[in-house]
């Protein structure tokens, strides 16, 4: 019986000696890789790339629109004439050259005018609502839509036509042009390369000064898109996206983070 007990005390010391080693091993790993982590981040240099470029714009939207003001009971007739008014927007619009694909028209809009200027009141969808009996006739607006790549020929002829229209009869308001680059997703992947490279120089200019080099890329964000006219100094946290100017400067970030060795 005695045989046995020290025989367990044996197995007993041993089995302890082995989670104490255990213990020390897994201990002397957790403080090393610990060191070696803290080290590393030591070892990381941070910078930010940019890259500009000056693009011209290759697509045009023009809105503009006709309208008309008719009676209580003249809707009718308010609708005929707005047929006739796009009708010779149409023609003019073809015979100044812009494609017929390029010409979206949407439907007519139909509001109330009141009679009581102070008081009335709007629904959920932007309708005017006069108040009981002081409906005094019908507002209706035709609105066109020009999309083209014809940039210098549509804002020549925007600046005209309104005046041109009015002359022939035509109720005709136009809204500001907008001006779009129709590859700018793939221009966004371009300058995201170009302003990781200015990142790389950077860093490995960053790196030459302490007689040190780079190593792998450790991490990189890509920052908001700033996109102005050419003479602009506007910048936005959010980002920027000009429409009113043919030449537009890009602007894109790149937030980058490098080991060294």
């Amino acid at each position: 019986m005695e045989q046995i007990c020290n025989k367990i005390k044996e197995n007993a010391i041993v089995v302890s000696a082995l989670v104490i080693g255990i213990a020390l091993v897994l201990g002397t790993y957790i403080v090393a890789n610990s060191f070696y982590r803290v080290k590393a981040l030591a070892n990381v240099v941070s910078v930010t790339g940019s890259a500009e470029k000056v693009i011209t714009s290759d697509i045009v939207k023009w809105t503009s629109s006709c309208s008309r003001t008719v009676g209580v009971y003249d809707l009718k007739s308010g609708s005929e004439k707005i047929k006739d008014d796009l009708s010779i927007i149409v023609s003019y619009l073809k015979e100044k050259g812009v494609r017929e694909e390029d010409i979206t028209i949407d439907p007519v809009k139909v509001s109330t005018t009141c009679a009581d200027y102070n008081n009335y009141s709007y629904d959920k969808f932007g309708n005017r609502l006069c108040a009981a009996n002081q409906i005094s006739g019908y507002s209706l607006q035709q609105t066109i839509i020009i999309e083209s790549s014809d940039v210098p020929g549509v804002t020549k002829l925007a600046q005209n036509a309104t005046g041109d229209l009015i002359n022939k009869g035509v109720i005709f308001s136009s809204q500001n042009l907008e001006y779009y680059y129709k590859n700018f997703a793939d221009l966004k992947v371009e300058m995201l390369s170009e302003a990781t490279k200015n990142a790389k120089n950077r860093a490995e200019k960053i790196a030459n000064s302490t007689g040190a080099k780079i190593g792998f890329l450790q991490s990189a964000s890509m920052g908001v898109f700033q996109v102005t006219s050419t003479n602009s100094t506007e910048i936005s946290d959010y980002g920027n996206f000009d429409t009113s100017a043919i030449e537009k400067k890009v602007t894109a970030v790149v937030r980058a983070s490098f080991l060294l060795k």
